[in-house]
């Protein structure tokens, strides 16, 4: 769950992103893009967290079901002030994780919403009893329960979700969890709202007051590259100041767990409680001439590996981050996929989220890394970024990144109780950490095979190209 991703009623994430219509003439499955969900599928999207984000705490559910003529109209006030036709909704969604093959992860409102539309929504969704939400769910065309496994309680409730202070909010999170019921042998994991990046109080407050009621707190973080919300940065057109500075913001990202768990580690030892990233990744200024409420912006080499070395930090920390999201999946942020129309291309950070597949389910190998520092000016970062892990075969991968944008790095590793036979890699580089794919250009930044490691006596030896992801096997 730490490789998952996220998708809000944003821009063009949804509308044009997942969802064509029945009609269109883009081939699609109940209206849902095929291409789209064709590459998702390749990524093994473990989890998909919906409808927000801020879009969240203003979405009523039952605005999203039934006869789509028929559904009322709202204005998005958060995101452009664009009309949401509510054509997609719960039935939609839940068709889109069956298609993904993805547990699915919602959101509800807290801020604007009521115990009682949160209680039936989970009762629409999960209940196979003859009551009258689940014959209205059999209705709208789904005879069986869905299975939903993971609920959050609200969504940045400190902030777009109701400028809430962890003690108000703690209260109504007692209230609300009160009434996320499990039917029908469905187990509900209860995300609360968790802390705005560095804002320990509110991590301290609520699990002071409500670990025991829940069990995964969330926690948000975005990567500025300039460190200023007002002027982001371009995501394409910038200097090695505003490179090396996403770097380090990005990086930031294990202070805040480490710090962030040593409070959860005070009233959970036994780390019962998740830490879900369920918000993260590089935020820059949109693109030129596209409409700035919709946060669509271009993907680099740069983002690749800001994706690298953050799955690597929550690789690191599994112990307690049980869950990641990545914001969003397509045409939003740090997209896996852009669309335009009939067209669909893949980003650098898509080939990293797929590098990194075999992550997945494996086992945590501890590391200790000893490495130059990458300086800009007054700054210093580590040069390189590691993680492993041991899968069930028992196959070794070794994910690492060389964050210099002009230096190569020599690496030699010593392996503790394995001795592999041959060793295989993968790499993610480019020209520059600007390059980027464009619908007329979509593969100038994709993987290819790596044949700079070699097996020593004690472990293996590479040399990792400049601004690289690579993946070693290691069998």
């Amino acid at each position: 769950m730490i490789y998952g991703h996220f998708a809000e009623h944003l821009g063009r994430c949804i509308y044009e992103g997942f969802w064509v219509g029945e009609d269109s003439p883009i081939p699609n499955t109940r209206g849902i893009r095929n291409d789209v969900v064709e590459a998702l599928r390749k990524i093994k999207v473990p989890v998909l967290r919906w409808p927000g984000g801020c879009f969240a705490d203003e979405y009523h559910w039952k605005d999203g079901v039934g006869p789509r003529a028929q559904r009322p109209a709202r204005i998005n006030t958060h995101w452009g002030g664009v009309i949401e036709n509510n054509h997609f909704g719960t039935h939609e969604f839940m068709d889109l994780c069956e298609q993904l093959g993805a547990e699915p992860y919602i959101a509800g409102n807290v801020g604007s919403g009521t115990p009682q539309e949160m209680m039936e929504w989970i009762e629409y969704m999960t209940s196979d009893a003859n009551s009258t939400l689940a014959n209205w769910r059999r209705q709208n065309g789904r005879q069986a329960p869905w299975r939903l496994r993971y609920f959050g309680i609200g969504n940045e409730n400190w902030g777009c979700g109701g400028n809430m202070t962890p003690e108000y909010y703690s209260d109504l999170f007692r209230q609300y969890n009160t009434y996320v019921k499990n039917y029908s042998g469905n187990r509900i994991y209860r995300i609360a709202c968790g802390p705005n990046g560095g804002d320990y109080r509110w991590t301290e407050v609520l699990m002071q007051r409500v670990g025991r009621r829940m069990d995964g707190l969330s926690l948000h973080h975005y990567t500025i590259p300039t460190g200023n919300w007002g002027r982001k940065g371009s995501a394409t057109q910038f200097g090695e100041d505003q490179y090396h500075g996403a770097l380090r913001r990005a990086l930031e990202m294990d202070t805040l767990i480490r710090r962030h768990s040593e409070i959860m580690d005070r009233y959970d030892p036994e780390k019962r409680v998740g830490l879900i990233v369920d918000e993260w990744g590089i935020w820059t200024d949109v693109e030129p001439g596209t409409n700035p409420g919709f946060l669509y912006q271009q993907n680099s080499m740069r983002d690749a590996l800001i994706a690298g070395l953050t799955l690597n930090i929550f690789n690191r920390h599994c112990e307690r981050v049980r869950m990641a999201n990545i914001a969003q999946t397509v045409n939003v942020l740090q997209a896996m996929i852009l669309t335009d129309k009939e067209r669909m291309i893949l980003t650098p950070t898509y080939h990293v989220f797929e590098m990194y597949t075999v992550h997945h389910d494996a086992t945590l190998l501890p590391t200790d890394l000893e490495c130059a520092d990458y300086v800009y000016q007054d700054h210093r970062i580590p040069g390189l970024n590691v993680s492993a892990s041991r899968n069930a075969e028992g196959v070794i991968h070794v994910s690492l990144c060389n964050l210099h944008p002009d230096q190569p790095a020599s690496l030699t590793a010593e392996l503790r109780g394995a001795r592999p036979s041959r060793v295989q890699g993968r790499l993610l580089t480019a020209h520059s950490v600007q390059a980027h794919n464009t619908f007329d250009r979509p593969d100038r930044v994709r993987p290819v095979p790596f044949h700079e490691a070699r097996l020593t006596e004690n472990g293996f030896a590479v040399t990792l190209p400049p601004r690289s992801v690579v993946v070693l096997a290691l069998q």
